[in-house]
């Protein structure tokens, strides 16, 4: 079961999200409030959330602010902002911090619950990996567990699929997870699944960026925030080798597409 923190200074948003949360996800999750920022740290900690939906403008300690000192304490711990405003506002805060999602006010339940089950997604993918973890060097430095060795990377790929968006991850950080040297990882995965770490990480980012990018409502830099780059131009460069057309062309293309032209 998956522990839901839900954090907002007013009391019908808090229980809208907690309607919309326990509905979609019924025995899946457990859902606790907070009215602040201040009891959402406390609450974080004390109750192990594994989500915590933040608002950001709550008064007081912000939930920008509230998100920093939660991961402090528990960095397993997966944000989600909530937010009457683009998050562009707040994109280099909310990227650096390692938040996984944004949802905008008036908020839609289809929002809420595809926000918190990839979140929900992530940590357990990141549970399962660090479960691995203790015993990887030793299990694939033996022939004999060649099966063994094909679920680790199994659940390394599935690490990357939930995470990809998160800033730094990196060859070097999910080696660090696994205890292996990052060179020998780095030639396992090339091994496993044909493609070196950081060109999967890229199809994986370039993916989710082509479907975001089908809203006129995100901004190319909120997209490069969205899949895990902190700077606009490094990503639409990374767009543009990938894919062959800048995020805007490729963007005017699909709009073209829907109005029924050509791409």
């Amino acid at each position: 079961m998956i522990k839901v923190l839900i954090a907002d200074d007013e009391g019908y948003q808090r229980e809208l999200l907690t309607e919309i949360v326990e509905k979609r996800l019924g025995r899946e999750a457990e859902v606790r409030t907070a009215e602040n920022g201040r009891l959402a740290v406390d609450a974080a900690a004390l109750w192990a959330a594994d989500v915590a939906l933040l608002d950001i403008e709550m008064p007081g300690l912000s939930g920008i602010e509230a998100a920093r000192q939660i991961l402090a304490q528990r960095p397993e711990c997966r944000i989600i902002f909530v937010t009457a405003y683009s998050l562009f506002t707040y994109a280099h805060e909310a990227v650096r911090l390692g938040a996984c999602d944004y949802i905008l006010k008036p908020v839609d339940a289809d929002d809420v619950e595809r926000a918190v089950r990839r979140a929900a997604g992530q940590a357990e993918a990141q549970r399962q990996l660090e479960a691995m973890a203790s015993s990887s060097a030793e299990l694939l430095e033996s022939a004999d567990n060649y099966d063994k060795t094909a679920v680790l990377m199994g659940k390394v790929k599935k690490y990357l699929q939930h995470n990809y968006m998160v800033c730094d991850i990196s060859l070097d950080s999910v080696s660090a997870i696994l205890n292996l040297n990052a060179s020998y990882f780095s030639a396992l995965f090339k091994r496993t699944f044909q493609v070196n770490f950081l060109d999967y990480l890229t199809e994986l980012r370039m993916e989710a960026a082509k479907e975001l990018l089908h809203d006129p409502l995100r901004s190319t830099a909120e997209v490069a925030n969205m899949v895990g780059y902190e700077s606009a131009n490094y990503f639409t460069r990374a767009f543009k080798k990938k894919v062959g057309v800048t995020p805007t062309d490729y963007r005017r293309g699909a709009a073209r597409g829907r109005g029924g032209g050509t791409a």
